[in-house]
């Protein structure tokens, strides 16, 4: 692929674990030796030969599925991966780790486990690359959780890896995706549209495999990870079925034993740097509020000091550029066809916004991989130039105030206006927040309190997608307000503000608003605040309990006991 300085070992010499034993750290303590007959007598049986032992091991760590569009191509993709570490002169040994679909369980009790799956990846992932004895991997994700799942996973082990995203999925009748669908209901409910259309649009906004088809959370995660220096350029921007995908994961399994023969790790790619170059990536494409909490999460597991307020010196200067859903106009096919995030990032460069002598895993460094890189074409609507942006600063605020004395995360593209104030109604949970969305209780000027769904009250911290979803449905996009101690999902827009901390089933203040009080939110002065005063608050408190976990046992009463906050990427080692 012309990626690496060195070129790959192609040569006819046979390798003898003698002579490749210092390339191999890892898969030589399992295999090497009249000691490890044992082990080498296992392999033989999954198809390993003699000459496979003095290659490196690579692992392909695959999250293929046929649980989710997004995951059930990716055996394919792993497949493929794998070819190209055999032809490169490793040995690649595929497995699995598990996926949950955050579109199939979103509204309902079994979106709690989503962000715990992120944890169960990442522990997955370490688990069969360490007791293996791995000397790299490639982890290939598809659907939101999946990716810094691996992230983590590549920065926890630091042996030789490289991710490889998925892809997006094609867009469906009329440009439709999976928020089509949300929406589609909360105009049912107003009465805009039939029994008969709301089902046309759920049979057609899914037409096959791959990540859901907006600036949400998969994309902007991919586009991330790709910042960061952890895929190959351009991974981020390409269609799940596609001959670049398929290249791309061939070439990601011949990038694994460049890496390994030179020794590059990810904690030799990821820096402070690296995770700026993420954040004003995610900035510029207007990304889910989500990659905050997963970048603290990733930039957790490499060691590296970083906080929310990272997002906010970083956005006072980065601009938004992306037109994309959901906020804009445009799919991620559309970004695709103009040539992906390598020609923004480019000019970004130029700007002095991100850090070019950052390295990546092709062995070069950020600049040097955008240095062919052509320009956007003329003409093209889907990335605005510098100049004229769609927001001069970042969409994603860094809120503080009464309500969240330790920081909460708004979206505010400007669409929705940069403040708000209005009148509290509080529910215990998403459900009972979405049945009087839909029933008409929510009305202009409202905002809306949704509790006890932070990382150990929900537990699982679940995305309000279907009542934000129900509230544009409805046309109450900027007339209502909606605050959670759960997040968002990508495909959530309107005056919205998540990941509230201290949490409500920690007593923070959340926990004490009451139906009536007025709540303002300030995107501009980044505030966020009831107007109650600290007396009353403090009576409250006093009289306020704790309400039941939700889990006493198994995994999610697991993670609630383990989680951090969310303004600490809600990781569960820390």
């Amino acid at each position: 692929m012309g990626y690496f300085f060195a070129p790959p070992n192609t040569g006819s010499k046979s390798i003898t674990m003698a002579d490749d034993k210092s390339k191999r750290p890892y898969s030589s303590l399992v295999v090497d030796g009249n000691e490890k007959a044992a082990a080498r007598s296992m392999l033989y049986a999954v198809g390993f030969t003699e000459a496979d032992f003095g290659k490196s091991q690579v692992g392909i760590a695959s999250t293929w599925s046929d649980l989710t569009p997004c995951n059930m191509h990716i055996n394919e993709l792993a497949d493929a991966a794998g070819m190209g570490a055999n032809e490169s002169g490793g040995k690649a040994v595929t497995f699995n780790t598990i996926t949950v679909s955050d579109g199939i369980s979103m509204g309902s009790p079994g979106m709690r486990y989503s962000l715990v799956s992120r944890e169960v990846i990442a522990d997955s992932i370490e688990t069969v690359v360490c007791a293996e004895g791995f000397d790299g991997f490639v982890a290939i994700g598809g659907c939101d959780k999946n990716m810094p799942g691996c992230a983590m996973a590549m920065a926890r082990i630091d042996r030789p890896s490289v991710f490889v995203y998925g892809g997006t999925i094609q867009p469906g009748k009329e440009r439709r995706d999976i928020v089509s669908v949300f929406e589609a209901v909360g105009q049912h409910a107003a009465g805009a549209i039939s029994d008969i259309e709301l089902k046309d649009i759920e049979s057609t906004s899914i037409p096959g495999p791959g990540s859901c088809g907006g600036m949400y959370t998969a994309n902007t995660m991919a586009s991330a990870i790709e910042a960061l220096g952890l895929s190959l350029p351009n991974s981020s921007a390409q269609e799940a079925i596609s001959d670049n995908k398929r290249k791309d994961s061939y070439a990601a399994g011949e990038a694994v034993v460049h890496l390994i023969e030179r020794g590059i790790k990810p904690s030799d790619i990821l820096c402070r740097e690296s995770f700026e170059n993420a954040i004003t990536t995610v900035i510029a494409l207007e990304g889910s509020t989500n990659a905050v909490l997963h970048l603290l999460a990733i930039a957790h597991a490499a060691n590296i000091p970083l906080t929310i307020d990272d997002f906010s010196r970083i956005g006072e200067r980065v601009p938004v550029l992306a037109d994309m859903r959901p906020a804009g106009q445009y799919a991620m096919s559309e970004l695709i066809d103009i040539g992906g995030i390598q020609p923004m990032m480019k000019t970004l460069l130029a700007e002095g916004l991100l850090h070019g002598d950052c390295l990546t895993v092709t062995g070069k460094s950020l600049a040097e991989n955008l240095e062919s890189v052509s320009p956007y074409q003329e003409g093209q609507k889907v990335i605005r130039p510098m100049h004229d942006p769609i927001k001069k600063d970042s969409h994603l605020v860094i809120l503080r105030g009464n309500i969240a004395t330790e920081g909460a995360v708004a979206k505010i593209t400007g669409h929705e206006g940069l403040t708000f104030t209005g009148t509290a109604r509080c529910f215990h949970g998403e459900e009972a927040a979405l049945a009087a969305i839909l029933d008409g209780t929510v009305v202009e000027g409202d905002v809306v309190v949704i509790r006890y769904e932070g990382p150990r009250g929900g537990p699982g911290m679940r995305e309000m997608l279907s009542p934000t979803s129900a509230i544009n449905g409805r046309g109450l996009s900027d007339k209502v307000a909606l605050i959670t101690d759960g997040r968002f999902s990508g495909g959530s827009h309107g005056f919205v503000i998540g990941h509230i901390t201290p949490e409500a089933y920690d007593g923070g203040t959340l926990a004490l608003i009451e139906d009536g009080d007025t709540i303002t939110i300030d995107a501009e002065g980044k505030t966020i605040n009831v107007s109650v005063d600290d007396a009353e608050l403090e009576k409250r408190r006093s009289a306020w309990q704790q309400p039941e976990p939700y889990a006493t046992r198994g995994t999610l009463a697991k993670y609630a006991k383990l989680v951090s906050s969310a303004s600490e990427g809600a990781v569960t080692d820390k």
